[in-house]
């Protein structure tokens, strides 16, 4: 193998992915499970985890499920004790699972918003507590939080939204001036749009989405496998050095 494979192998790492039954989540298992790594697969959706975990190992790879509801403390909890029985030390975790419920601030509900904090912030909180001290013990360790281009720049009715991710880019920084030192890094993603389903549901109207593309020097939305390319990088040795960073992949929009 030469080396600059090697610098970008996740051979024989435990990685823990949530949202992981469809979108970027499931992109992200297919794509670390290419690259070596031995998959957990979270999310609600059985059915669909068990199809994602169908794919991978018909691929060669390895993946393990579990489902798990990450909007409640008690959820995000089982997971974090779940993953530790399954794997003994998460060497990756991916904190995708994510909500958009979007609406103007004025009317917006309050539930929705404990709804969207719920999933978005204090899910990746609770399993980065949770797993980070075998990753101490280990002396290694890689979280990366699938954030929102969203959570730097504004974008209207979508204020819970919004403050979820610039949250998670809040976390992301401060659990890295912690964990650094035990050679962990921890690392954001910001998108753009992703054409999954949810994005294309919500983006689907050219009155909203052909203003957003003008002010996008690329011209165009992103896919699924851009974003767990870039979580590659970030789960690999090739990128040790990169430690509270937010990862813009959003075709310059924040640039101009």
């Amino acid at each position: 193998m030469s080396d600059w494979v090697e610098r970008f192998s996740i051979e024989g790492r435990n990685a823990l992915v949530t949202g992981a039954s469809s979108g970027i989540g499931a992109e992200i298992c297919e794509v670390f499970a290419q690259a070596g790594a031995h998959v957990l697969a979270t999310g609600r959706d059985a059915k669909r985890l068990a199809q994602v975990q169908a794919r991978i190992l018909s691929d060669g790879g390895i993946c393990e499920t579990v489902t798990a509801d990450l909007t409640t403390v008690e959820g995000a909890e089982g997971l974090v004790r779940q993953a530790l029985a399954q794997q003994g030390t998460t060497d990756i975790l991916v904190n995708s699972a994510g909500t958009a419920i979007v609406g103007p601030a004025i009317s917006y509900d309050v539930a929705d918003w404990d709804a969207t904090m719920a999933l978005n912030l204090r899910a990746p909180f609770i399993l980065a507590k949770g797993l980070a001290p075998p990753m101490i013990a280990a002396g290694h360790g890689k979280i990366i939080n699938i954030s929102s281009q969203t959570g730097v720049i504004a974008l209207p009715d979508h204020a819970a939204y919004a403050a979820s991710k610039a949250g998670l880019n809040g976390l992301t920084k401060a659990l890295m001036t912690e964990l650094a030192p035990h050679n962990i890094q921890v690392n954001a993603i910001c998108p753009t749009v992703v054409l999954t389903e949810m994005g294309q549901k919500l983006w689907s109207a050219p009155e909203k989405a052909n203003p957003f593309l003008a002010a996008t020097p690329l011209g165009r939305f992103g896919e699924p496998v851009e974003v767990a390319d870039m979580a590659l990088y970030l789960a690999s040795p090739a990128s040790d050095l990169v430690n509270g960073a937010l990862m813009m992949i959003e075709g310059g929009y924040s640039s101009v």
